[in-house]
């Protein structure tokens, strides 16, 4: 599914500790319309818990999170 996604910003955060993933995102994602798809990078092992816990409360959509070579990839598509 994440493969057919159409990305529209990508926010490379990666070497960036908690919170400053989570506070990059949050701006990150009002740079986008509703109904795009924003790409995180990150390498901070909080990241993943911390940007999924900041989504449920935000409303927007976790749509995959990979994690490869120490580099979590989160797709969160902006739902308002």
């Amino acid at each position: 599914m994440a493969q057919d996604v159409k990305i529209a910003k990508t926010l490379d955060v990666k070497g960036m500790y908690c919170p400053g993933p989570v506070m990059e995102t949050a701006k990150a994602i009002k740079q986008i319309s509703v109904g795009e798809v924003l790409e995180v990078l990150a390498t901070d092992p909080a990241a993943k818990p911390d940007i999924e816990a900041w989504a449920r409360r935000t409303g927007h959509q976790i749509l995959d999170i990979q994690q490869q070579g120490g580099v979590t990839r989160i797709l969160i598509k902006r739902i308002k």
